[in-house]
Parts: structure tokens; sequence; C-alpha cells
């Protein structure tokens, strides 16, 4: 079988979680970050390194099969691509920013201003809908300095914690555009068999890292009011214990309501709870 190409961030903030998602999906490879492409020993797959800012258009132009990178790129490029799974890692909001000794209150005060970002595109789809004119700078590299260096009287940029806006003494004003890493394709491409496989692997990946399995104790009488808090994937597993009247359960819940469902299920009797990361879940 002919292998496919995937293209992956070389180097930055989306490598490493690109590189451990594969890996856990099976995929047998090293990570040369030197060399610009590498075979996978044990699936029909290459991955090629690049700059983020290329994926998107090696994906469109067929150079490269597949590709996982920030959705701010793949919008910013305007490629036509498929988009094949949210990955739920690289998570950051496009922002505007303000300094903060020079407040604005409503999102029309933003008219006449100028504004620097290396986001060109995405920002003036932000200004057309809001009906907004203002100078748009295209800049790249330190886009926050250029309020202080009298550049632009505000920035758009990604951000993640907010610390370096915070350091240039710059304030959110406005979101312009949530994003995280995104795994995307070529056009008809997720018709190809390898990649159904690859999706299906790294879908169970996902599924795994949001669900918990959980082993616990319970009389008998009380099982049913742990039957009702515990759905499973599709009914939990019930299992005699060597000590009369007692029984344990099998079953996994969603990580956001771990902690909910824990003292819920406390308080109907459960006991000697094991809580135990999950590795893949195949439906």
């Amino acid at each position: 079988m002919k292998a496919l190409k995937i293209a992956i961030q070389k180097s930055g903030r989306l490598n490493e979680k690109s590189v451990e998602l594969l890996k856990n999906c099976g995929l047998s490879f090293e990570n040369y970050k030197s060399s610009l492409i590498t075979s996978v020993a044990n699936f029909p797959l290459e991955i090629l390194f690049l700059r983020d800012d290329d994926i998107p258009e090696y994906v469109q132009d067929g150079i490269a099969d597949l590709g996982i990178v920030g959705e701010n790129v793949i919008q910013e490029k305007e490629v036509s691509v498929e988009y094949l799974q949210e990955l739920g890692f690289g998570k950051c909001t496009l922002k505007i920013a303000i300094p903060k000794e020079k407040p604005l209150n409503y999102i029309d005060d933003l008219n006449g201003k100028s504004i620097a970002t290396s986001y060109p595109v995405i920002l003036q789809k932000f200004l057309d809908q809001h009906k907004i004119q203002a100078d748009i700078r295209t800049i790249s590299g330190s886009v926050e300095i250029g309020p202080g260096l009298g550049l632009s009287d505000a920035i758009c940029d990604i951000v993640s914690t907010g610390s370096t806006l915070k350091n240039n003494g710059l304030e959110p004003f406005a979101d312009v555009l949530s994003s995280q890493a995104i795994l995307i394709g070529k056009k008809d491409v997720k018709e190809h068999e390898v990649v159904c496989e690859l999706l299906q692997r790294i879908q169970s990946v996902l599924r795994a890292k949001e669900t918990k399995y959980v082993v616990l104790n319970v009389k008998k009488a009380g099982l049913p009011s742990i039957l009702e808090l515990l759905p499973g994937v599709k009914s939990p597993t019930v299992v005699p214990l060597a000590e009369k009247d007692w029984v344990a359960v099998h079953t996994v819940i969603s990580e956001q309501d771990f902690w909910e469902k824990i003292n819920n299920l406390k308080s109907v009797g459960a006991q000697g709870i094991v809580v135990m990361p999950i590795e893949k879940i195949i439906m």
C-alpha cells in the first residue's frame, strides 16, 4: 500500500503534542527534527516536518495528504482543505488587545484606529462583520510592542496565558477567533482506507483522554443507585465479590463529570473507588 504523507509542525507549540498523539496511535517513528521527512515503520505513512504556516498550502496542493495545524493558520491562509478532526490541544484565542492606559468601551470604538497584527485576513473579516473601519498594519514577530512604539493603537494576536500582554502593558479587548489543533486533509482524502484507519486510531486516543476507568465496591442493595449514576460505554460490568452481598462495578466516567460523579457514588454507598487512566477506547 502506498504511504500517505502527514505534515506536522517542525518546531513550536504544536510539535510535541502532534508527535505524542501519533505515537499514542501506535505509530513507530523517529522524530528527526533536523530532517524534513521520516517514515513510520509500522504504518503506511510518512511524516513531514514543516513550518506551520506552510502546512495548509502543502495539504491543499496535495504535497501532503494530511496535516496537523492550528485553526488560526488555516483560516488566515484561506485554503481549500477538509477538516477531519478537532484534536483538543494547542488551544488559544486570537484577541484584539489595547493599552491599559487607553481603554475602549465598545467594539465600535475601534473605528479609525490602527491595529497591528500577523493575521490580517482573519482580522479584516472580523472588522467587516462588525462594520468597523480600521487601519490594519501587518507585521511579523513581536506584534505586542506595536502600541508601545507608536506603530498602532491596538494589536490582534494569539493569546494563550495573557502574560505577554500584561508584560507589555496591554489588556484583552475583544475575542476574534478561538483556535485549536485540527487534523486536515486534501479534498476527498477521508475516503482513503489509510486515512480511515488513522482517524479511527486518533479518535480512540481522544476518547480515552476524556474518560476515566473506575472500579468500586458496593453492597448489592445499593447497586441500583450506582447503576443510575454510571451508564458506562454500554453498561457497567458487575462482578460478585468473595464477600457475600457485595459486588464490584467496572465502568468509565467522563473526565468532565468526574468529581461530581465520584461524590455522588460515595453518597449512595460506593467504597474502595479506584480510578485509572484509559489508553484507548475503540468503538
